[in-house]
C-alpha cells in the first residue's frame, strides 16, 4: 500500500478507553483484543454490517458495554446469563468480559460463528464464557433464569420461543432502540398474561443523539 492509499484509507476507530476511563485496564486489553479479532474474521464471516466496521467502538461496543451495566445492575442475583443468538458475540462476550464473575452462555445456530465465539473466548481466557451450537429453541425446559438478546428478533417472537425454557421469575433482558414501546405494544395478548415488560434502562452512545433502551420482560405464570 502506497501513501496516497494509506491517506485515502477510512480510520478504523477505537475510543473505548476515552469513553469508559473507569474501566480495568485488563478489562479494556480484552476488549481491544476482541475488536482485533472481530475486524480479522468478519472478512470473511460477515460478522458486523460493512458500514459500521470503523466505529464498532460506538454501534458495537459501547451499545454492549452500557447495556451489560444496565442489566447487571438491574439485577445483584444474575450468576448465569445465555445470549440468546449471539453470533457476532454482541451483547454476551461485552457481558462476559465486564463481569468474569458470571457465567456466560452464548447460544447460536451457526456453526463457522461459534467456531469464532469459543476461539475468541479461549485467545482473551474468558473462562466464564462456554458456546452452544444449536437452536435457542431446543435449549432445556426451565433451563433458562436470565438470558439477554441483541437483534434476535422482536419481543413478542423471542418471548413466545423462551416461553418454555425459562421458568416462572425467568428475566429476558432485549436490547432495543427507544421505540421499543411500539413492540411492547404488539404483544399478543395470549403472552401478556405470561410475561410483564418494564424498562430497565436508556442510554445514548458516547457519538450521536440516538437513544437505545434494555427492555426487561419477567415470566409471570
Amino acid at each position: 500500500m502506497n501513501n496516497k492509499d494509506q491517506q485515502d484509507a477510512p480510520t478504523i476507530y477505537w475510543r473505548i478507553d476515552e469513553w469508559f476511563p473507569d474501566l480495568s485496564p485488563e478489562i479494556k486489553t480484552r476488549l481491544k483484543a476482541y475488536h482485533e479479532e472481530l475486524l480479522k474474521f468478519n472478512r470473511t464471516l460477515s460478522l458486523i454490517s460493512p458500514k459500521t466496521v470503523f466505529v464498532a467502538d460506538a454501534i458495537h461496543f459501547a451499545d454492549s458495554i452500557l447495556a451489560s451495566q444496565a442489566i447487571h445492575k438491574s439485577n445483584a442475583k444474575i450468576d448465569k446469563i445465555f445470549d440468546l443468538g449471539s453470533g457476532n458475540g454482541f451483547p454476551g462476550l461485552v457481558f462476559a468480559i465486564l463481569y468474569p464473575q458470571v457465567k456466560v452462555v452464548l447460544v447460536d445456530t451457526d456453526q463457522k460463528k461459534c467456531e469464532f465465539l469459543n476461539h475468541v473466548a479461549a485467545s482473551l481466557k474468558l473462562s466464564n464464557v462456554s458456546v452452544e451450537n444449536k437452536n435457542v429453541e431446543a435449549l432445556p425446559e426451565n433451563s433458562v433464569n436470565f438470558a439477554m438478546t441483541r437483534g434476535f428478533s422482536n419481543i413478542s417472537r423471542t418471548i413466545l420461543v423462551a416461553r418454555k425454557f425459562m421458568p416462572k421469575g425467568g428475566l429476558l433482558f432485549h436490547l432495543k432502540s427507544e421505540e421499543w414501546g411500539i413492540e411492547v405494544g404488539e404483544i399478543p395478548t395470549q403472552l401478556c398474561s405470561i410475561w410483564t415488560p418494564s424498562l430497565v434502562g436508556e442510554y445514548k452512545l458516547p457519538v450521536g443523539a440516538v437513544k437505545f433502551s434494555v427492555v426487561k420482560t419477567e415470566k409471570i405464570a
